[in-house]
């Protein structure tokens, strides 16, 4: 009875003291979920290095670092900086009043006739609707702004956490494979279930950040360079900003390259206003639609309904990081339920 009580508290004692831990790390969620995620992208550039340099644990780890900086990190921050410099030259202009987007609004309604006969039909006030378009356009290059501001101020947060994520990505690179089979001997869900739970989660983590953003890299130069081409108005922001929206799936650019496109036809462009639209259509539009199954869907072993579903929820619910985390728990959720209809599903049919 008492090594019975005495088990009972241990483990009490063993869950209260993880909860903790987990709400003390629960500021830095964002550099550990990267630098996990780098420690398994980089994983195979760790294991070349191996066979070619020895088991020389922290120079491979110092390596595989450094080319992780060079090809991802710094880009990254390149184009954050640039996204937040013409954000905040966008707002200026639209302060200055030299950009008017209610007037740009009001002239695609007043060029397509259709537009109002729509709205009509089902009582729709267009001043509502263009308040509200408006609204968004201001409050987003405001937001970036507001970013540029924050970044200013909280410059040193920022850079506390980017080297949080470095130097836990090292120690993940170096020791990640024991640390992988200390968890595994800790978990009480069996060595099997739990060796394929991990890798599993490898390989759902390297689909989705490898396929996603390549896709958005892709799709955001292939519309930076057609906006570019036809002479409009900030075409990098515009790169950027489709390259950030085409994380979402089925929708991604043409939330920016569309209304582009209506615009160009209201004010008479039709040649721009066509060649963007097939461009979208056939260059941009065909990235997503070809690459993404490929890439994310296939590596993935996800439908493509649940990898839209899934990195939507993950995106509500944990922000940026969703586009990874959602695919991620929905491959997770399957893998259980995979494991559980074959290893019980046959004896619970068997039991009827």
């Amino acid at each position: 009875m008492y090594a019975k009580l005495e088990t009972r508290t241990f483990l009490a004692l063993l869950v209260g003291v993880s909860v903790a831990f987990v709400f003390l790390v629960k500021p830095f969620f964002g550099p550990i979920f990267w630098a996990v995620a780098i420690a398994l992208i980089f994983h195979p550039v760790q294991h070349f290095l191996v066979r070619k340099l020895g088991e020389r644990p922290n120079l491979n780890a110092l390596i595989t670092l450094f080319f992780c900086m060079i090809i991802v990190v710094i880009p990254v921050l390149v184009l954050v900086t640039s996204l937040i410099a013409e954000g905040v030259a966008l707002y200026q202009q639209i302060q200055n009043g030299d950009l008017k987007p209610g007037e740009y609004i009001d002239r695609v309604y007043q060029s397509f006739p259709a537009i109002q006969k729509f709205l009509s039909q089902f009582d729709i006030s267009f001043a509502e609707l263009r308040d509200r378009a408006v609204n968004i356009f201001v409050g987003g290059s405001q937001f970036l702004a507001k970013q540029a501001l924050g970044f200013g101020q909280n410059t040193f947060q920022f850079f506390l956490g980017l080297a949080l994520m470095v130097y836990l990505a090292f120690f993940l690179l170096r020791d990640g494979s024991s640390l992988v089979e200390l968890i595994i001997r800790a978990l009480p869900l069996g060595d099997e279930r739990e060796r394929l739970l991990f890798a599993k989660f490898a390989e759902v983590t390297r689909a989705t950040v490898k396929g996603n953003l390549l896709i958005a890299l892709i799709q955001g130069a292939l519309g930076g360079l057609i906006f570019w081409i036809l002479g409009i108005t900030g075409a990098l922001l515009w790169g950027v900003v489709m390259a950030i929206v085409s994380l979402i799936p089925a929708v991604g650019a043409a939330l920016v390259w569309v209304p582009a496109a209506i615009y160009l036809a209201a004010v008479g462009d039709l040649v721009e206003a066509t060649v963007l639209t097939l461009f979208g259509v056939l260059v941009i539009g065909l990235a997503d639609n070809v690459l993404r199954p490929i890439l994310v869907g296939r590596d993935t072993k996800l439908p493509d309904y649940i990898v839209l579903l899934s990195t939507l929820g993950g995106i509500v619910m944990f922000g940026v990081n969703g586009f990874v985390m959602g695919p991620l728990v929905a491959a997770l959720f399957m893998a259980f339920w995979g494991i559980f209809i074959r290893e019980f599903g046959h004896e619970a049919h068997r039991d009827r």
